[in-house]
């Protein structure tokens, strides 16, 4: 245990947050995500577990050690809902609540199709995965600078 670092951030985690650079993406989803095939394709190359925690609680510890990238219009991605794209789901709320308020100013949050989410997530540098159940709680992170 360290002092000043959420319990919730293990060793491994901390250790890929710390590998990542600036433009760098860190994908965090739900249970339902096959995010232990996609994981395979990431920089990383294995999934990373967060049990125990949903999607919100996740993004406070992570974001408390991770800066978003404010060089792009829209440093967090999203899923879109299948065959209702502009469907709003409450994960997508309780995600954007918690990325501006530890940003501390709003953030953009581009919504993906499917499908182009997976391809981006095959490209980012590592998959966390929470006990969250979803459905639609993938999300994209760009990391910024210190």
């Amino acid at each position: 245990m360290l002092i000043g670092i959420d319990p919730l951030i293990h060793a491994e985690l901390i250790y890929a947050l710390m590998l990542m650079g600036h433009g760098d993406e860190l994908v965090i989803c739900d249970i339902n995500h096959p995010a232990q095939t996609i994981a395979k394709h990431t920089t990383y190359g294995k999934l990373i577990d967060v049990s125990g925690c949903g999607i919100p609680r996740a993004l406070e510890a992570i974001l408390a050690l991770f800066p978003l990238d404010t060089f792009v219009e829209a440093p967090v991605k999203r899923m879109k809902v299948v065959d209702d794209p502009d469907k709003q789901m409450p994960i997508f709320d309780a995600v954007q609540s918690v990325v501006d308020f530890e940003h501390g100013s709003p953030v953009s949050i581009e919504p993906l199709e499917r499908f182009a989410f997976y391809d981006a997530a095959k490209k980012s540098f590592a998959i966390i995965r929470t006990s969250d159940p979803g459905p639609y709680g993938c999300f994209i992170l760009k990391k910024g600078v210190v």
